[in-house]
């Protein structure tokens, strides 16, 4: 178990909290689109495709595979107590019960944001999505950017 801390910009200068070693890393080899075309079902499928978009869109980044389920964007570096991890701000992977995003959730309007995000459930730097349709878009297109703005704050 490895400590996290995370020196941002805000008035909240350090965030902590145990973490496990990362197994997940960036992974060139396996295709996006192929990966995205594979998911069996249809709607998860078409709302990882339009996710795909809008990311790109926002971003700014070109997707690239985490591990074998994990689609990313971007990469920064964070300080562990005994290393230094390269991570994505944002992401989403079309799981079986919701398209889960990932982000980087260290902003202050962050939790007003998923107030405003729609039907979602959520843990600290994960959001469940069970219909995009169903998501206020400017929201999530604001969730997105600033994540990756929140991410090139953080110094290790």
């Amino acid at each position: 178990m490895f400590l996290y801390t995370a020196t941002i910009g805000y008035e909240l200068s350090t965030i902590s909290y145990p973490m496990a070693e990362l197994k997940t890393k960036m992974n060139k080899r396996k295709s996006v689109k192929k990966f995205l075309n594979s998911v069996e079902n249809e709607r998860r499928r078409e709302d990882a495709l339009q996710m795909l978009a809008i990311m790109e869109k926002v971003t700014g980044e070109k997707a690239v595979m985490w591990g074998d389920a994990i689609v990313g964007f971007g990469t920064y570096d964070y300080k562990r107590t005994n290393d230094v991890l390269t991570w994505f701000p944002v992401g989403f992977s079309p799981r079986k019960t919701a398209l889960v995003l990932y982000s980087t959730p260290y902003f202050p309007e962050y939790k007003e944001l998923l107030k405003k995000l729609g039907p979602v459930k959520h843990s600290v730097a994960c959001i469940y999505i069970k219909n995009l349709e169903d998501v206020h878009m400017p929201t999530l297109k604001t969730l997105i950017r600033k994540s990756m703005q929140s991410a090139k704050k953080i110094k290790t």
